[in-house]
């Protein structure tokens, strides 16, 4: 079996395993399996033919009851050769058995065996201390294996943060040696700091030895999500679990869509972010295309109802507006990227009380208004109005054409 994912970890490309259709239930949303197949599709298509080797689908946990284990196997069926399909399952020969009859047949199908790591979790998961489990974790990778060639095994050490990295790397290194393809290290509850994580990852990289392909699955219950998944890419990691919207449980995770232009919009400056500079396309067998980003994102929170904001990072719904005058006189001085060039975002003057004459002007002519300076600067003194007595900063703009209309005529207030 040719294993596309290590491949592509090993010459190091990113490989984004999406988290969004499994670890996203923790956050209270349920995906139909319709639905997953067609997210699976569509983040496949953001690298086109090479979806396969840039993006793990996390399709579910098919224990969890017979509904799940067929919406598992749908995505692995209907949504082959445009992603890899991955079954996520307990450490138990059941649940392996049972994970590998979901994917089984699909091309680039995975199963990922969820083994702790820290002596806590281990006795609250298997009632055994770490080295125990860990030792089991060996035998369930050599299950998947046994059970079927064409199904490649990766493990995830849960609460890896609170684990002793040494053992964790000779684990990782048995793992490994009995056919594992990748080995997730997990900041369970999102404990870490920056540097932490990349402590974490240098050290069991460094115990583990070569030819073990390590990956990051970081939480963001202190708001460092992103920021611990960019230390482990720049320990040497290549694999990095997201989701959509960053929805998964408590406070989510790293989102997919900001991870994806942070290291594709500016593709030198992620070279020496990530310590290879001179190689900025080192990370891409195809670069993402990055105009996908807000219609998935649209597509999931519609889905989800997890809400775009205005101040939701790339996919947000204030992404290229502009509002105040000196942005709307030199636009490209308040952004850090080009929306229009880079998402395909149009950018949008939107009236509130910030508003400057120049603005109050430009939304005017879109209306079919041509505003002198003098009613100009009435109309400007009338949005601010609005907006304070409303108690809401945006203004409405039929409420401003309604208004133009009554000062062409004379009779504004």
């Amino acid at each position: 079996m040719r294993d596309v994912v290590r491949e592509s970890a090993l010459a190091g490309r990113l490989v984004v395993w999406e988290e969004s259709a499994r670890d996203g239930a923790q956050a209270k949303t349920l995906m139909p399996p319709g639905f997953r197949v067609r997210l699976a599709r569509e983040h496949g298509a953001v690298f086109g033919s090479d979806g396969p080797r840039h993006v793990v689908f996390a399709a579910g946990f098919p224990a969890v009851c017979a509904e799940e284990f067929e919406a598992v196997r749908q995505v692995a069926v209907e949504a082959e050769g445009q992603v890899s399909v991955a079954a996520v399952c307990r450490g138990t020969r059941d649940d392996v058995r049972q994970a590998v009859a979901s994917v089984r047949g699909s091309a680039h199908a995975r199963v990922m065996v969820v083994v702790p790591a820290s002596d806590p979790m281990a006795r609250v998961m298997v009632h055994q201390d770490a080295r125990a489990a860990l030792a089991r974790g060996t035998d369930l990778v050599k299950a998947v294996r046994e059970l079927d060639e064409g199904v490649a095994a990766d493990v995830c050490l849960a609460d890896a943060s609170r684990a002793d990295p040494a053992l964790m790397g000779d684990a990782a290194g048995e793992f490994t040696s009995a056919g594992a393809g990748a080995v997730i290290l997990a900041d369970t509850v999102g404990r870490q700091f920056p540097a932490e994580a990349a402590g974490m990852f240098a050290r069991v990289g460094a115990a583990a030895g070569a030819g073990t392909v390590l990956g990051a699955h970081l939480h963001n219950d202190l708001g460092l999500g992103l920021a611990n998944t960019v230390q482990a890419l720049q320990a040497g990691v290549r694999i990095a679990a997201s989701s959509w919207l960053g929805i998964a449980g408590r406070s989510g995770m790293a989102a997919t869509e900001q991870l994806l232009f942070l290291l594709a919009h500016d593709p030198e400056r992620a070279a020496t972010l990530l310590g290879s500079s001179g190689d900025a396309d080192r990370l891409w067998w195809r670069a993402p295309d990055l105009t996908r980003l807000p219609v998935i994102a649209a597509m999931v929170s519609e889905q989800t109802g997890v809400p775009l904001t205005v101040t939701t990072p790339v996919v947000g719904t204030g992404v290229a507006t502009i509002s105040t005058g000196t942005p709307f006189v030199d636009p490209g001085l308040f952004q850090p990227y080009d929306p229009r060039a880079l998402l395909g975002i149009e950018p949008d003057i939107v009236l509130t009380h910030l508003a400057s004459t120049r603005v109050v002007t430009a939304v005017a002519a879109r209306l079919g208004h041509h505003l002198d300076a003098d009613r100009a600067r009435a109309a400007t003194a009338w949005v601010k109005r609005r907006a304070y007595r409303a108690g809401r900063a945006t203004v409405d703009e039929e409420a401003l054409a309604a208004y133009l209309d009554g000062l062409t005529s004379g009779a504004g207030s």
